[in-house]
């Protein structure tokens, strides 16, 4: 005969533990104000010793749930490691936790995601450039405050951190252009073509107009792919197994950069790459791939103040958007070197 499962601790008997009322304790786990020192140190003795774990769900309904959700589109992209690091250094010394929510593998708009983290009752969700409309955002942000990292927006109702990505895409097309190259190619995203307020979509179009611009129309080529590095790198293979004249290639961001590096290496190709974001190993002596740095850790920890203004009551939306930084390495040169 089973013996029958062990009893969990309750908030009663936190309360007698501790030698207060219920309601005491319920304010300690909401971090209500009122509270004294010395009775929130006897609570959380109780609740040690007894060894409680407050349920989320009824946490919820007392108030807070101390948890942030972050939805990411692709859990190999290092620079949403680089954001994820300063939203956790923001939230260091807080009762704050985070959880991760990957975006559904063939499925970039990652609203099923974020859906997923407000029906689990987390206090705030960083959204990383959902392909989503901002009347879906606006109906998610009605339930929880909501960040969108890297989409320019300019919703009412929720907040945005995003880098500067017709600045960031003009220096590096002034870069290929000042070393010389004229047929110049850009490698992106599919949703690029139509999604105009995402990052990859305002670098596609500042890389088409100064294209246009130079009067280099002529010696332009887009090559879409899917996300990650096997994706860029077969999608290059292919592109020089045609009709190939571009002397450089502007990558909508590292992780395809370096597949397509990959490619080209192998292809014996000298085609200069650039990049987008600053990856840490862009800066391997292997790889020296020039880029345009986001300060990605700066904007992480950005989203999260963001969130906790809004959980303090602002209401008013704030779209934050920082300056890129051209950083000039070995995988760019002049043509034909």
């Amino acid at each position: 005969m089973t013996s029958a499962k062990p009893r969990g601790a309750t908030i009663t008997d936190v309360a007698t533990a501790a030698g207060v009322s219920r309601a005491a304790v319920s304010k300690v786990l909401r971090d209500a104000y009122g509270v004294s020192d010395a009775m929130r140190e006897r609570v959380n003795a109780a609740m040690e010793e007894l060894n409680y774990r407050p349920r989320i769900a009824a946490r919820a309904m007392r108030g807070r749930t101390f948890t942030i959700g972050i939805e990411l589109p692709d859990l190999a992209n290092q620079f949403f490691t680089r954001m994820i690091t300063g939203a956790l250094q923001e939230l260091e010394g807080t009762r704050f936790q985070v959880v991760i929510a990957p975006a559904e593998r063939g499925s970039r708009h990652g609203l099923r995601a974020i859906e997923a983290l407000v029906d689990r009752q987390v206090d705030g969700v960083i959204a990383v450039a959902p392909r989503a409309t901002p009347e879906a955002l606006e109906r998610i942000s009605v339930h929880a405050p909501l960040v969108m990292f890297g989409r320019h927006d300019t919703s009412e109702a929720y907040d945005t951190v995003a880098g500067d990505d017709e600045a960031g895409a003009r220096m590096a097309m002034e870069h290929l252009l000042h070393l010389g190259h004229t047929r110049i190619a850009n490698l992106t995203l599919p949703e690029a073509d139509h999604d105009l307020s995402s990052p990859h979509g305002i670098r596609l179009r500042t890389y088409k107009a100064i294209m246009e611009a130079e009067g280099l129309v002529a010696g332009s080529r887009v090559v879409h792919c899917d996300e990650g590095q096997d994706a860029a790198s077969e999608a290059i293979s292919r592109a020089l197994e045609r009709d190939w004249h571009s002397t450089a290639l502007f990558a909508s961001h590292d992780e395809l950069a370096i597949g397509a590096l990959r490619a080209i290496t192998e292809a014996r190709h000298p085609i200069s790459v650039i990049g987008y974001d600053d990856v840490p190993i862009a800066s391997h002596p292997a790889l020296g791939l020039t880029t345009v740095r986001q300060p990605g850790a700066e904007m992480g920890a950005t989203a999260i103040r963001l969130l906790m203004e809004r959980l303090d009551g602002r209401t008013e939306a704030v779209h934050e958007v920082f300056e890129p930084e051209l950083v000039v390495r070995s995988s760019t040169s002049r043509p034909g070197i």
